[in-house]
């Protein structure tokens, strides 16, 4: 089976355990949670010019460069091309990872500048 690029950064999308900024957890000492809810929502906006999707293809790129290289000295054409799919995939899915990560810092540092203790 011949992985192509496309094929190969969906599936690096879909391996990647999604991170997700549900899963931040403030101190709810003393806070109004329909402003906090707000301000989430808000937050969650600005997290969205993180560019994940580039991160996922450049990550991707770099994989099949790297893989394609490394298959072609281990082997021949074949090796070559397993290789590049290979690497697609595991540097499309470390990109995603990169991204959804800055996303999520991204939320918790700006609840942290609205005033929030974001615990974890």
């Amino acid at each position: 089976m011949k992985i192509t690029f496309p094929l190969a950064v969906a599936t690096a999308m879909l391996l990647v355990a999604c991170t997700t900024t549900d899963e931040i957890i403030i101190d709810k000492s003393g806070v109004n949670m329909s402003k906090y809810q707000a301000d989430l929502a808000e937050c969650q906006t600005y997290s969205q010019e993180v560019k994940t999707g580039e991160k996922a293809v450049r990550g991707a790129t770099s994989g099949a460069v790297v893989g394609g290289l490394i298959g072609a000295a281990v082997g021949n054409s074949g090796d070559a091309q397993r290789g590049a799919g290979a690497g697609a995939v595991t540097g499309g899915a470390k990109g995603v990872a990169q991204g959804e990560r800055e996303e999520v810092q991204v939320v918790k540092n700006c609840l942290r500048g609205r005033g929030y203790r974001v615990l974890n």
